[in-house]
């Protein structure tokens, strides 16, 4: 019997566990969508007669111009713009990968990803790529330690109720043991 409650508890410990890293992901996600939601970058001309500001997915939020600019004529400054608006997508496609990788952790490499398919679409070296990324790096999201723990055990709703006719192995085992002593 105390092997049996001693796997009992281990499996319990288990659960309690995989419950934390479920409220530990989600918690996590909406942290991440308020930061995707919020990103905003900013990238001007080299001669600085056209600024572009992308958002979130590389949307382009606004296109601005100096006086400049309208000497540039329509080619040159055609060429200006569109060379402006990669860059600015692409600077945000940078910054949205690092804000995902920041709250996926190293499991999967969604930034190495990005930054490899940049380096071959633009011809730009990964390293150059890495840099940009380093002199733009988010801040990490602030520690919330004891938080995650206490809304376990105090939770103003319940955690919603399994999905029907899916048990999971500790279930599946505490069903098997109940079943044993009932015998």
């Amino acid at each position: 019997m105390s092997a049996e409650f001693d796997q009992l508890v281990a499996e319990f410990e288990d659960f309690q566990a995989s419950l934390k890293n479920v409220d530990d992901r989600f918690e996590n996600i909406e942290g991440m969508q308020s930061e995707l939601a919020s990103l905003e970058v900013s990238v001007t001309s080299p001669d600085r007669s056209v600024t572009v500001v992308a958002g979130p997915g590389g949307s382009i939020q606004d296109v601005r111009f100096t006086e400049a600019a309208v000497q540039l004529g329509s080619q040159r400054l055609g060429a200006v713009v569109m060379s402006t608006v990669h860059e600015a997508v692409a600077e945000a496609a940078r910054r949205q990968a690092a804000i995902v990788q920041q709250y996926v952790g190293d499991d999967v490499p969604v930034l190495e990803q990005v930054l490899e398919t940049q380096a071959q679409v633009t011809g730009t070296p990964i390293e150059e790529l890495r840099e940009k990324v380093e002199q733009q790096a988010p801040t990490p999201p602030p520690a919330q330690v004891g938080e995650v723990e206490e809304s376990l055990v105090f939770r103003d709703t319940p955690p919603p109720p399994p999905a029907p006719g899916v048990d999971s192995a500790g279930e599946t085992f505490l069903k098997s043991v109940w079943d044993e002593e009932e015998r």
